[in-house]
């Protein structure tokens, strides 16, 4: 809220915390509406947009309701829980014709762009593979039983905030496990997930076979594309927000805002494309902690001009939809098939389960 490019005006909040709102509306001496849920405000013919954050598991729906009463969206990461619903919000955003933005501010980089561009247009000759950080798992949800009970706070939607899921009572670690989150393989991996797909040209596509190199929530991956290209996701430190590709003319290491080369004469010529030192202080995390402010500029200048943003909703997609399915091949823990046309797995039931999962009544996605 606060990197709001100035050219747009902040009107209305809405959270199912409410009292949290007003608590964050007064610290900041403003004066914008406050509502207790998305529905009042998307009733507004004067809102011409919206930001969507909260959790992964809360995301999606309230996306689609934007996009039906003809608001554009900037939603953050990661985009969806689970692969179908990624499938079902691009439709509706598609139907409706909206602007949608995800929250992967690295489309907007410069010095990514020039990095990734390098990759995919064959400057490391060709690619070897590419290494991943193995970003953190996540293990089941636990059980009612095992967390501490505790009475709804005052002003506080527990029913809105379940959203999609299962109903279950309040507490301190309620919305934990596989059933709400993905781990760090879709937070953080959902910024490094989708460097790797820029750069090698993906955006269009899925890998088509994961491989589970070691055992466990957290176990190592190995993904090839139908064209054979092997992306590993092994390496216990690394660049979170991008990745090493290893091809026959050297490495290049693109992370935010960032890269360097094996040999260096890659990046001393690549360099030349930016300007290091004002990209610097352009996403600083000193100038703004997680700068996003240049990002959501790209989707106002979409609003107004209607052209897609650099991080349209089927980008966001799937980039996150790789990270589901390396979790998902984590926890069936054996060699899996993926069709990336129908975006189902092949032969394995049990694996598809993950990739459209039961919703509450209330809570179903609307039909397209």
């Amino acid at each position: 809220m606060e990197q709001l490019p100035e050219s747009a005006e902040l009107v209305a909040v809405a959270d199912c915390n409410i009292e949290q709102a007003f608590k964050f509306r007064n610290e900041k001496q403003a004066t914008w509406d406050v509502y207790g849920s998305h529905y009042p405000l998307l009733d507004r013919k004067d809102i011409d947009a919206v930001i969507v954050a909260g959790q992964e598991y809360q995301r999606v729906l309230p996306c689609i309701h934007a996009v039906q009463a003809g608001k554009d969206v900037y939603a953050e990461k990661p985009l969806t829980l689970y692969i179908h619903e990624g499938r079902v919000l691009t439709e509706h955003v598609r139907k409706h014709k909206a602007v949608f933005q995800v929250g992967t501010q690295q489309r907007s980089m410069a010095m990514n762009r020039v990095a990734c561009e390098f990759v995919r247009n064959g400057g490391l000759g060709k690619l070897h593979y590419v290494s991943a950080v193995n970003y953190s798992g996540v293990g089941p949800t636990p059980a009612v039983d095992s967390y501490e009970q505790q009475a709804i706070p005052s002003g506080f939607n527990w029913e809105l905030h379940l959203n999609q899921s299962e109903w279950r009572p309040y507490g301190k670690g309620a919305t934990q496990g596989r059933n709400y989150v993905g781990g760090e393989m879709t937070n953080w991996g959902a910024h490094g997930v989708d460097q790797i797909q820029w750069a090698l040209g993906k955006d269009h596509t899925l890998p088509a076979r994961f491989k589970p190199i070691t055992s466990g929530q957290n176990g190592k991956v190995t993904a090839w594309y139908e064209d054979g290209t092997e992306i590993r996701f092994e390496l216990d430190k690394g660049p979170m927000g991008g990745a090493i590709f290893v091809g026959e003319k050297g490495k290049l290491e693109i992370n935010r805002n960032k890269f360097m080369s094996n040999p260096i004469d890659i990046r001393n010529e690549l360099i030349k494309q930016v300007d290091e030192a004002a990209e610097e202080v352009k996403w600083s995390d000193q100038t703004a902690l997680w700068q996003a402010k240049w990002h959501m500029q790209n989707w106002i200048d979409c609003i107004k001009s209607r052209e897609r943003p650099v991080s349209d909703v089927e980008i966001g997609h799937r980039s996150i939809a790789v990270c589901h399915l390396t979790n998902i091949t984590r926890w069936m823990d054996r060699e899996l098939t993926f069709d990336p046309t129908s975006e189902r797995f092949v032969d394995a039931d049990d694996a598809n389960a993950w990739n459209d999962r039961p919703r509450r009544a209330g809570y179903e996605l609307p039909a397209v």
